[in-house]
């Protein structure tokens, strides 16, 4: 909490602050932003002509969404800044709602139905909703699966050829809950876009895609965006055993497993923090809810029946 008022949240309500001076209305009554634009993708018009400029692209939209919730969280743990925050909740309901092309069944991209000039382009940034952000998730199946979508499309045409495009691409099939394509694409991300060096090409070098990589990895074996520790849920069939130790989880978790044959078969979460903490840990269809105190270790092995 000290972190969170002294450091963390200033720095978010001023971006918040700022982005509440840009948004102007659009001509359908929507808070967007102008002039913006897809990251370095393009679009064509109904006249043919290739744009990059264009107001409230969906990137935008998911990144204020993620900003102003983040903030609304904040506020409520200190219990501060209520006005305010009413002024980012009335904000979020005017925001343009992200969109699912009636053409590809895919997100849209940009705040209209338009093509993309390159379908297989390396951006994804209508993506960011589903990772690193958490706006578009499982319990939100059209979304959801538009999601997917949106990723097949890209790859059919050519998407994920640069190191840290294909990172990205590892933790959107995780949080798709996909372990096989998510298994795929470490594969390809180490047979053509890493160096006998195990650096990333872009070329020359990326870090991103070093950094993405691994991101994707511990994605595929631990998730907590959702409100509670998912163990495995993106195991691909390659990785038959195996053991991981020290995975970090929000809330202050650490967790350590091991599996053999696409089974867990261990399980020890620690309480990192000074102080009783709550966490509800799901495996398969299995929920369960676990108190642990301060710096509290418990094997979970007999508390989801593994």
């Amino acid at each position: 909490k000290k972190f969170l008022q002294e450091q963390a949240y200033p720095v978010m309500r001023e971006a918040a602050q700022f982005v509440q001076s840009f948004l102007i209305k659009d001509k359908n009554g929507y808070l967007v932003t102008a002039p913006s634009m897809s990251p370095e993708n393009s679009f064509i018009l109904p006249n043919g002509k290739t744009e990059t400029l264009t107001y409230a692209p969906t990137i935008d939209v998911m990144l204020i969404m993620s900003l102003y919730k983040a903030c609304l969280e904040a506020q409520t743990i200190l219990n501060t800044d209520k006005e305010f925050g009413v002024q980012l909740s009335n904000t979020l309901k005017k925001l343009p709602p992200v969109k699912i092309s009636k053409k590809y069944g895919t997100i849209q991209e940009w705040i209209e139905d338009y093509d993309e000039a390159e379908p297989g382009h390396r951006h994804i940034s209508h993506l960011l909703g589903l990772y690193p952000a958490n706006i578009i998730s499982v319990d939100d199946k059209p979304l959801f699966e538009a999601a997917r979508k949106t990723l097949e499309r890209r790859l059919q045409n050519g998407g994920g050829h640069t190191g840290w495009s294909r990172a990205w691409i590892i933790n959107f099939y995780a949080r798709l809950l996909d372990g096989e394509k998510a298994g795929e694409n470490v594969q390809a991300l180490l047979q053509k876009s890493t160096l006998i060096n195990l650096l990333d090409v872009h070329p020359p070098f990326q870090i991103d895609g070093n950094f993405g990589g691994t991101a994707g990895i511990a994605e595929m074996l631990v998730q907590s965006h959702n409100g509670y520790i998912q163990l495995l849920p993106a195991l691909p069939s390659i990785w038959q055993d195996g053991e991981v130790k020290g995975l970090r989880s929000r809330g202050g978790f650490e967790v350590n497993m091991k599996w053999d044959k696409m089974k867990l078969t261990d399980a020890v979460l620690i309480n990192t923090l000074n102080r009783k903490n709550t966490v509800k840990v799901k495996y398969g269809n299995k929920i369960i809810s676990v108190t642990l105190s301060p710096n509290e270790t418990t094997d979970l092995k007999k508390k989801l029946n593994i």
